[in-house]
């Protein structure tokens, strides 16, 4: 039996045939299927884009902003889940009081959407100095460091501020705040093959635009796309 990282529960997990039978080392749960189910998968009908719950096919409106302000040229990201109150309040558990087990709770909810994704480059979105400082650990590599491998390109400037604390005008208007880091070696493919951008929760877009701008200046023909949990 497993107990659950949310409601503390022991639990039996699902098992399969295939699961029984296949080589691959197992997967253990570590949510029941009642706190799984708070979670809220986003529908059929998304936004082509950023993954965005929408009434009819098509594209946001968010994105139809940044395809005017980048020419045609946005960015493609891809969410599993409705950023709903149960994610909500497990987010402000984890980043504004920094309970580190919780990125286990993230890794459940998006390890199997991740083995089916294949780049050349991970680039987790950096916490900023003050965050890293404050919590003692960073948000985003916490949750993706044991799914793929990282590549840390990305860092962020002093005295930019948390996203989550800033309105969504606030937001769509922040400088960019990113700096590329000296100190890490980069594999030949990745200037030729493709990069995965990694966050949590994608809300106005803002943020995963800036990352992809700073990056596209040491890959200017890589093709850069985006991942989030929440949408």
């Amino acid at each position: 039996m497993n107990r659950c990282l949310l409601c503390n529960q022991y639990f039996i997990p699902e098992i399969s045939f295939l699961n029984i039978l296949s080589p691959v080392e197992k997967h253990e749960a570590k949510l029941c299927q009642h706190c799984l189910n708070k979670f809220e998968l986003l529908g059929k009908i998304r936004c082509f884009l950023c993954s965005k719950n929408l009434n009819k096919e098509g594209i946001c409106n968010d994105c139809q902003r940044w395809q005017t302000i980048y020419r045609n040229d946005p960015l493609k990201n891809y969410a599993i889940f409705r950023y709903n109150a149960f994610f909500h309040d497990l987010m402000v558990n984890y980043k504004r009081y920094g309970d580190y087990v919780l990125y286990q709770v993230l890794q459940e909810l998006c390890h199997e959407k991740l083995k089916s994704m294949n780049y050349d480059a991970y680039i987790p979105i950096p916490t900023s100095p003050e965050h890293m400082e404050k919590r003692q650990f960073d948000t985003i590599s916490a949750i993706y460091a044991d799914l793929v491998p990282l590549t840390p390109l990305l860092q962020k400037n002093s005295g930019s501020g948390a996203q989550g604390e800033k309105s969504r005008q606030e937001r769509l208007m922040s400088p960019q705040s990113f700096l590329i880091a000296k100190d890490v070696q980069l594999r030949e493919n990745i200037f030729k093959g493709k990069i995965l951008l990694l966050d949590d929760i994608y809300t106005t877009g803002r943020t995963l635009y800036h990352a992809r701008d700073k990056l596209r200046e040491l890959f200017p023909e890589t093709i850069i796309e985006s991942f989030s949990i929440c949408r």
